[in-house]
Protein backbone atom coordinates (compact mmCIF):
# COMPACT_ATOMS: atom_id res chain seq x y z
CA UNK A 1 0.00 0.00 0.00
CA UNK A 2 1.43 3.42 -0.94
CA UNK A 3 2.60 5.94 1.93
CA UNK A 4 0.05 8.59 2.60
CA UNK A 5 0.02 12.01 0.72
CA UNK A 6 -0.76 15.27 2.70
CA UNK A 7 -2.00 17.92 0.47
CA UNK A 8 -2.29 21.87 1.39
CA UNK A 9 -5.10 23.79 -0.35
CA UNK A 10 -2.74 25.03 -3.56
CA UNK A 11 -1.92 21.38 -3.87
CA UNK A 12 1.76 21.37 -2.12
CA UNK A 13 2.91 18.48 -0.63
CA UNK A 14 3.30 18.61 3.41
CA UNK A 15 5.49 15.71 5.03
CA UNK A 16 7.71 17.95 7.70
CA UNK A 17 7.00 18.24 10.72
CA UNK A 18 8.93 20.42 13.53
CA UNK A 19 8.37 19.93 17.00
CA UNK A 20 9.23 21.87 19.47
CA UNK A 21 9.52 20.27 22.77
CA UNK A 22 10.38 23.69 24.93
CA UNK A 23 10.61 27.63 24.90
CA UNK A 24 13.51 27.71 27.05
CA UNK A 25 16.71 28.62 26.07
CA UNK A 26 20.30 28.94 27.60
CA UNK A 27 20.80 32.06 25.09
CA UNK A 28 18.74 35.24 24.40
CA UNK A 29 19.45 35.64 20.85
CA UNK A 30 18.53 39.52 19.55
CA UNK A 31 15.90 37.63 16.93
CA UNK A 32 13.98 35.29 18.72
CA UNK A 33 13.33 35.92 22.28
CA UNK A 34 12.33 39.38 23.84
CA UNK A 35 13.85 40.81 26.73
CA UNK A 36 12.52 39.27 29.98
CA UNK A 37 10.66 36.70 28.26
CA UNK A 38 9.28 33.87 30.53
CA UNK A 39 7.05 32.62 28.78
CA UNK A 40 7.82 29.10 30.57
CA UNK A 41 6.57 29.41 33.69
CA UNK A 42 2.93 28.13 32.58
CA UNK A 43 4.75 24.23 32.95
CA UNK A 44 1.07 22.96 32.94
CA UNK A 45 0.53 23.61 29.01
CA UNK A 46 4.23 22.06 28.10
CA UNK A 47 3.85 18.66 26.63
CA UNK A 48 4.70 15.29 27.77
CA UNK A 49 7.19 13.00 26.24
CA UNK A 50 4.26 10.50 26.01
CA UNK A 51 2.28 13.56 24.37
CA UNK A 52 5.09 14.79 22.21
CA UNK A 53 5.59 10.52 20.96
CA UNK A 54 2.15 10.67 20.43
CA UNK A 55 1.76 13.48 18.10
CA UNK A 56 4.50 12.15 15.81
CA UNK A 57 3.13 8.73 15.80
CA UNK A 58 0.04 10.37 14.68
CA UNK A 59 1.21 12.33 11.95
CA UNK A 60 3.69 9.73 10.13
CA UNK A 61 0.80 7.85 10.18
CA UNK A 62 -1.11 10.56 8.14
CA UNK A 63 1.93 11.18 5.70
CA UNK A 64 4.56 13.17 7.68
CA UNK A 65 7.85 11.68 6.68
CA UNK A 66 10.39 14.23 8.31
CA UNK A 67 10.92 15.56 11.72
CA UNK A 68 12.74 18.08 13.71
CA UNK A 69 13.13 18.69 17.17
CA UNK A 70 12.79 22.64 18.05
CA UNK A 71 12.63 24.94 21.09
CA UNK A 72 13.91 26.93 23.05
CA UNK A 73 16.94 25.39 23.57
CA UNK A 74 15.66 21.51 22.94
CA UNK A 75 18.82 20.50 24.73
CA UNK A 76 18.04 22.15 27.61
CA UNK A 77 15.14 19.67 28.25
CA UNK A 78 15.97 16.42 30.12
CA UNK A 79 14.97 13.36 28.30
CA UNK A 80 15.92 14.63 25.25
CA UNK A 81 17.79 11.67 23.76
CA UNK A 82 15.07 9.68 24.61
CA UNK A 83 12.67 11.24 22.69
CA UNK A 84 14.26 11.49 19.84
CA UNK A 85 15.15 7.66 19.86
CA UNK A 86 11.59 7.03 20.32
CA UNK A 87 10.24 9.37 17.53
CA UNK A 88 12.71 7.59 14.63
CA UNK A 89 11.32 4.28 15.91
CA UNK A 90 8.15 5.11 14.79
CA UNK A 91 6.86 3.34 11.45
CA UNK A 92 7.20 5.79 8.37
CA UNK A 93 9.85 8.10 10.12
CA UNK A 94 12.70 8.49 7.72
CA UNK A 95 14.52 11.69 9.03
CA UNK A 96 14.82 12.95 12.40
CA UNK A 97 16.82 16.41 12.86
CA UNK A 98 17.02 18.72 15.49
CA UNK A 99 17.59 22.37 15.71
CA UNK A 100 20.25 24.01 18.45
CA UNK A 101 22.34 26.82 19.55
CA UNK A 102 25.11 24.27 20.02
CA UNK A 103 26.02 25.31 23.17
CA UNK A 104 25.22 21.62 24.76
CA UNK A 105 26.04 20.02 21.76
CA UNK A 106 29.49 18.86 22.88
CA UNK A 107 28.32 16.09 25.20
CA UNK A 108 24.99 15.06 23.59
CA UNK A 109 26.27 14.96 20.19
CA UNK A 110 27.24 11.12 20.13
CA UNK A 111 24.38 9.76 22.39
CA UNK A 112 21.63 11.42 20.17
CA UNK A 113 23.37 9.99 16.99
CA UNK A 114 23.12 6.87 18.37
CA UNK A 115 19.46 7.35 19.10
CA UNK A 116 19.02 7.66 15.66
CA UNK A 117 19.05 11.54 15.41
CA UNK A 118 19.92 11.72 11.17
CA UNK A 119 20.79 15.47 11.43
CA UNK A 120 21.67 18.94 13.33
CA UNK A 121 21.11 21.99 12.52
CA UNK A 122 23.68 24.69 14.50
CA UNK A 123 23.08 28.20 15.01
CA UNK A 124 26.51 30.24 14.19
CA UNK A 125 25.23 33.62 14.04
CA UNK A 126 29.33 34.94 13.64
CA UNK A 127 32.86 33.72 14.70
CA UNK A 128 34.06 36.63 16.42
CA UNK A 129 33.35 35.73 20.39
CA UNK A 130 32.47 39.59 20.93
CA UNK A 131 29.68 40.19 17.84
CA UNK A 132 28.67 36.23 19.09
CA UNK A 133 28.43 37.87 22.19
CA UNK A 134 26.15 40.53 20.94
CA UNK A 135 23.73 38.45 19.16
CA UNK A 136 23.07 35.99 21.46
CA UNK A 137 24.29 36.52 24.79
CA UNK A 138 26.81 33.31 24.59
CA UNK A 139 30.07 32.17 24.25
CA UNK A 140 31.27 30.84 20.32
CA UNK A 141 34.04 28.62 21.89
CA UNK A 142 31.11 26.38 23.41
CA UNK A 143 28.98 25.93 19.86
CA UNK A 144 32.56 25.19 17.96
CA UNK A 145 33.38 22.64 20.20
CA UNK A 146 29.80 21.22 19.56
CA UNK A 147 29.90 21.37 15.97
CA UNK A 148 33.40 19.17 16.20
CA UNK A 149 31.76 16.66 18.53
CA UNK A 150 28.54 16.38 15.75
CA UNK A 151 31.25 15.73 13.16
CA UNK A 152 33.16 13.37 15.29
CA UNK A 153 29.57 11.89 15.89
CA UNK A 154 29.05 11.15 12.06
CA UNK A 155 25.77 13.01 11.64
CA UNK A 156 24.65 12.70 8.06
CA UNK A 157 24.31 16.50 7.17
CA UNK A 158 25.46 18.96 9.82
CA UNK A 159 23.63 22.59 8.30
CA UNK A 160 25.42 25.67 9.96
CA UNK A 161 22.37 28.90 9.93
CA UNK A 162 23.67 32.18 10.27
CA UNK A 163 20.81 34.89 10.12
CA UNK A 164 21.63 38.02 8.91
CA UNK A 165 21.45 41.66 10.54
CA UNK A 166 23.15 44.80 8.91
CA UNK A 167 25.36 46.89 11.13
CA UNK A 168 26.28 43.87 13.21
CA UNK A 169 26.96 40.68 11.34
CA UNK A 170 27.56 41.16 7.90
CA UNK A 171 31.42 41.42 7.87
CA UNK A 172 31.01 37.55 8.86
CA UNK A 173 29.80 36.31 5.82
CA UNK A 174 32.83 35.59 4.19
CA UNK A 175 34.88 34.02 7.02
CA UNK A 176 31.45 32.24 8.25
CA UNK A 177 31.16 30.08 4.26
CA UNK A 178 35.16 29.46 4.61
CA UNK A 179 34.54 28.06 8.31
CA UNK A 180 31.59 25.98 7.12
CA UNK A 181 32.97 25.17 4.22
CA UNK A 182 36.60 23.64 5.89
CA UNK A 183 34.28 21.13 7.42
CA UNK A 184 32.25 20.53 4.47
CA UNK A 185 28.91 21.55 6.32
CA UNK A 186 26.28 23.68 4.69
CA UNK A 187 26.58 27.32 5.44
CA UNK A 188 22.81 29.00 5.40
CA UNK A 189 22.14 32.47 5.60
CA UNK A 190 18.44 33.28 6.65
CA UNK A 191 17.06 36.76 6.14
CA UNK A 192 15.61 38.89 9.37
CA UNK A 193 12.25 38.15 10.03
CA UNK A 194 9.91 40.28 12.39
CA UNK A 195 9.68 37.11 15.51
CA UNK A 196 9.83 38.73 18.31
CA UNK A 197 8.67 42.51 18.06
CA UNK A 198 7.80 44.00 15.05
CA UNK A 199 10.01 46.57 15.58
CA UNK A 200 13.00 44.20 15.55
CA UNK A 201 12.93 44.69 12.03
CA UNK A 202 13.86 48.40 10.35
CA UNK A 203 15.35 49.25 7.36
CA UNK A 204 18.76 50.14 9.46
CA UNK A 205 18.73 46.47 10.44
CA UNK A 206 17.87 44.68 7.41
CA UNK A 207 20.23 42.87 5.12
CA UNK A 208 18.63 41.22 2.01
CA UNK A 209 20.37 37.96 0.63
CA UNK A 210 20.60 39.64 -2.29
CA UNK A 211 23.15 41.89 -1.09
CA UNK A 212 24.86 39.20 0.91
CA UNK A 213 25.15 37.03 -2.87
CA UNK A 214 27.06 39.70 -3.98
CA UNK A 215 29.43 39.36 -1.12
CA UNK A 216 29.79 35.70 -2.41
CA UNK A 217 29.89 36.46 -5.60
CA UNK A 218 32.88 39.39 -4.98
CA UNK A 219 34.81 35.96 -3.82
CA UNK A 220 34.11 33.16 -5.86
CA UNK A 221 31.16 31.94 -8.89
CA UNK A 222 28.02 30.67 -7.26
CA UNK A 223 26.00 27.82 -9.39
CA UNK A 224 22.79 26.59 -8.06
CA UNK A 225 22.13 23.11 -6.88
CA UNK A 226 19.49 20.68 -6.87
CA UNK A 227 18.74 19.65 -3.38
CA UNK A 228 17.43 16.55 -4.21
CA UNK A 229 20.69 15.74 -5.55
CA UNK A 230 22.62 16.72 -2.89
CA UNK A 231 20.41 14.96 -0.24
CA UNK A 232 20.27 18.98 1.69
CA UNK A 233 16.78 19.81 1.37
CA UNK A 234 13.63 19.82 3.37
CA UNK A 235 12.50 22.97 3.41
CA UNK A 236 12.09 26.28 1.11
CA UNK A 237 15.96 27.20 1.25
CA UNK A 238 17.64 27.21 -2.07
CA UNK A 239 21.40 26.14 -2.52
CA UNK A 240 24.18 27.40 -4.02
CA UNK A 241 27.97 25.46 -4.47
CA UNK A 242 30.66 27.96 -5.02
CA UNK A 243 33.41 26.56 -7.65
CA UNK A 244 36.56 27.49 -6.06
CA UNK A 245 36.17 27.40 -2.07
CA UNK A 246 33.94 24.36 -2.85
CA UNK A 247 31.37 25.64 0.04
CA UNK A 248 28.09 24.56 -0.24
CA UNK A 249 26.01 28.06 0.60
CA UNK A 250 21.84 28.49 0.99
CA UNK A 251 19.67 30.91 1.07
CA UNK A 252 16.47 31.62 2.77
CA UNK A 253 14.69 34.87 1.85
CA UNK A 254 11.46 35.13 3.24
CA UNK A 255 10.67 38.88 2.76
CA UNK A 256 12.68 39.79 -0.32
CA UNK A 257 11.82 36.12 -2.49
CA UNK A 258 8.35 36.68 -4.26
CA UNK A 259 8.40 33.10 -4.65
CA UNK A 260 9.31 31.93 -1.13
CA UNK A 261 6.22 29.98 0.17
CA UNK A 262 5.48 27.70 -3.16
CA UNK A 263 8.93 25.56 -1.24
CA UNK A 264 7.06 25.73 1.82
CA UNK A 265 6.22 21.80 2.93
CA UNK A 266 6.06 22.05 6.60
CA UNK A 267 3.76 22.58 9.82
CA UNK A 268 5.04 23.09 13.21
CA UNK A 269 3.85 21.92 16.50
CA UNK A 270 4.54 24.64 19.65
CA UNK A 271 6.02 23.49 23.35
CA UNK A 272 2.77 24.02 24.77
CA UNK A 273 0.85 22.12 21.75
CA UNK A 274 -0.70 24.52 19.12
CA UNK A 275 -0.45 23.30 15.65
CA UNK A 276 0.39 26.05 13.59
CA UNK A 277 0.45 25.60 9.78
CA UNK A 278 2.68 28.81 8.86
CA UNK A 279 5.48 30.67 10.60
CA UNK A 280 4.51 33.86 9.34
CA UNK A 281 1.11 33.46 10.01
CA UNK A 282 -0.27 33.82 13.89
CA UNK A 283 -3.12 31.02 12.85
CA UNK A 284 -2.80 27.84 15.90
CA UNK A 285 -4.82 24.85 16.56
CA UNK A 286 -4.87 23.74 19.89
CA UNK A 287 -4.03 19.57 20.36
CA UNK A 288 -4.01 19.66 24.11
CA UNK A 289 -7.89 18.75 24.38
CA UNK A 290 -7.67 15.68 22.31
CA UNK A 291 -4.36 14.55 23.04
CA UNK A 292 -5.82 15.18 26.65
CA UNK A 293 -9.20 13.98 26.31
CA UNK A 294 -9.86 12.32 23.50
CA UNK A 295 -9.12 9.58 20.57
CA UNK A 296 -5.83 9.06 18.11
CA UNK A 297 -9.01 10.37 15.27
CA UNK A 298 -9.84 13.88 17.35
CA UNK A 299 -6.06 14.71 16.86
CA UNK A 300 -5.90 13.51 13.39
CA UNK A 301 -9.11 15.62 13.09
CA UNK A 302 -7.34 18.76 14.40
CA UNK A 303 -3.90 18.11 12.05
CA UNK A 304 -6.45 17.93 8.93
CA UNK A 305 -8.32 21.18 9.92
CA UNK A 306 -5.16 22.53 10.12
CA UNK A 307 -3.42 21.30 6.83
CA UNK A 308 -6.89 22.58 5.21
CA UNK A 309 -5.99 26.34 6.57
CA UNK A 310 -2.63 26.38 5.45
CA UNK A 311 -1.82 29.68 4.28
CA UNK A 312 -0.95 30.00 0.56
CA UNK A 313 1.60 32.90 2.09
CA UNK A 314 3.37 34.34 5.14
CA UNK A 315 2.74 37.48 6.25
CA UNK A 316 6.20 38.96 6.89
CA UNK A 317 5.60 41.74 4.12
CA UNK A 318 2.83 43.04 5.59
CA UNK A 319 1.78 44.75 8.93
CA UNK A 320 2.93 41.73 10.79
CA UNK A 321 2.91 41.85 14.64
CA UNK A 322 3.95 38.78 16.49
CA UNK A 323 1.17 37.32 19.05
CA UNK A 324 4.44 35.39 20.99
CA UNK A 325 8.19 35.52 20.27
CA UNK A 326 9.86 32.54 18.07
CA UNK A 327 11.37 30.52 21.52
CA UNK A 328 7.52 29.83 21.86
CA UNK A 329 6.68 28.71 18.50
CA UNK A 330 9.53 26.74 17.90
CA UNK A 331 12.74 27.17 15.39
Amino acid sequence: MPAPTLAAPDGRVVDYLRISITDRCNERCLYCMPEGYKGWQSRADTLTDDEIVRVARLAAGLGFRKFRVTGGEPLVRKGVVDIIGRIWELPGVEMIGLSTNGIMLEKLAAPMRQAGLTGVNVSLDALDPTIYHRVTGGDVSRVLAGIEAARAAGFERIKLNCVLMRGVNEQEIWPLVEYAAARSCPMRFIELMPLTRRDVLNESNFFPIAEMMEILRAHDELTPVEKEKEQIGNGPARYYRLKHTGALVGVIGALTEACFCERCNKMRVTADGKLRPCLGDALEFDLLPALRGGSDEDVIAVFQNALARKPLAHGFRDVYQPARPMTAIGG
